[in-house]
């Protein structure tokens, strides 16, 4: 039996470990000298590349460790992680890997380039680079029809957005994962910005923000706290600290704040968003605080009085967040509504844990089969536009 059992389950949130030459192979000539080094984005995040060249072009591991690694069976999560693990940097292995867990469909992120890409100031780069991102994740999802890729696009340059939104979905990928920043210099919300909303309205596609979406670690001047002796956890591989923890979901509940506010899900009804790896304990004040906006600020603010729909009512029916596995999912439904929730695996990496499945479940003890449900598939499957 696999890791699901007789849970029907899809997952919001995994990742591919990218090799030296992710992006370079799919770049176009002209920018391909002007692209960030993986081996070097690796090295700064922890993480121990591996050596593509042991692995000739096939870009998998040794038969193997692919048969030692599909021996254990539905415990493949508490086996080896990150570019260990099966399924982390070929796409037809982690086909593999989804038999043994059991996932019905999984959204596949990058694991350091998009976020490396979306720092980047020069516009030419940016979207030169978010290219070839986007045909690498593409080539890594094309081996499974499970696997749901997420294109990177900044929105900055509007243009150049509906390009690579409109490339992205040519080459199959399902979700648009977007940084959680005012684009150039606008509020998401401006009018500038409708183009795009109607363009992933119109083709069913979510956008997404991620971890990467903003910068991962507070800032410098909150680290120093005067005692050289404090330890923190940050230097390895997307490990944050405990003051980075507290305050990880700043930009994107702004972000999803504004959205509402300035009226873009009124707008666009079919519009869907998905908020992955930034927990979810913030949702259910954020929804209040949204509503409180609207009730107390209509007269001031005029058009907060022609909304529709109170942005609670908004927030259920198009947007979606992923809890961590140590957050509890059953008070959050309880607080809420049982449509805001994903299940996640996070797989490879480590954070996910070992048998996330497990700690859910406890979690949802009290919580009907239907919210249950919801939670582990049907909430994605709308999200998704299935």
């Amino acid at each position: 039996m696999s890791y699901a059992g007789e849970r029907r389950i899809l997952d919001a949130d995994s990742h591919l470990m990218e090799l030296p030459d992710f992006l370079s192979e799919h770049a176009d000539p002209g920018i391909r000298d002007r692209l960030p080094d993986v081996a070097g984005i690796s090295e700064m995040f922890g993480i121990e590349n591996i050596d593509v060249g042991r692995h000739g072009d096939v870009h998998a591991h040794p038969d193997a460790v692919v048969a030692a690694l599909e021996a254990r069976g539905s415990a493949l999560l508490r086996g080896p992680k990150w570019y260990d693990a099966l399924g982390a940097f070929n796409g037809a292995e982690r086909g593999r890997a989804l038999d043994l867990l059991g996932f019905e469909r999984q959204i596949v992120f990058s694991s350091i380039t998009g976020g490396a890409l979306f720092g980047v100031s020069d516009l030419d780069t940016v979207y030169g680079g978010l290219r070839a991102h986007n045909r690498a994740v593409a080539a890594f999802c094309s081996a499974d029809a499970r696997l749901v890729g997420a294109a990177a696009v900044v929105l900055d340059d509007v243009a150049r957005a509906l390009d690579e939104i409109d490339a992205s979905l040519e080459l199959g990928l399902g979700v648009i994962w977007i940084p959680a920043r005012a684009p150039g210099g606008r509020s998401p919300g401006h009018p500038d910005h409708d183009p795009i909303w109607a363009r992933l309205e119109q083709a069913r596609v979510p956008f997404v923000l991620h971890v990467g979406s903003a910068p991962l670690t507070i800032a410098d001047e909150w680290m120093n706290d005067g005692r050289p002796e404090t330890r923190t956890a940050r230097g390895g591989a997307e490990v944050i600290g405990s003051k980075d923890l507290c305050v990880i979901y700043h930009a994107p509940e702004r972000f999803l704040s504004i959205l509402v506010l300035d009226g873009v899900l009124e707008r666009f009804p079919g519009l869907h968003g998905g908020c992955m790896e930034l927990g979810a304990g913030w949702v259910p004040a954020m929804i209040r605080r949204l509503d409180h906006a609207v009730e107390i600020w209509s007269r001031s603010e005029p058009q907060l009085a022609e909304m529709k729909r109170p942005p609670s009512e908004q927030v259920r029916a198009q947007l979606r967040f992923t809890p961590y596995p140590f957050e509890d999912v059953g008070q959050l439904i309880r607080e809420s509504s049982d449509e805001l929730y994903l299940f996640s695996s996070d797989y490879p990496h480590a954070e996910g844990g070992r048998d996330p499945l497990a700690r859910f479940e406890r979690a949802l003890e009290g919580i009907g089969e239907e919210s249950k449900d919801r939670f582990y598939a049907r909430n994605l499957d709308l999200l998704l536009g299935s």
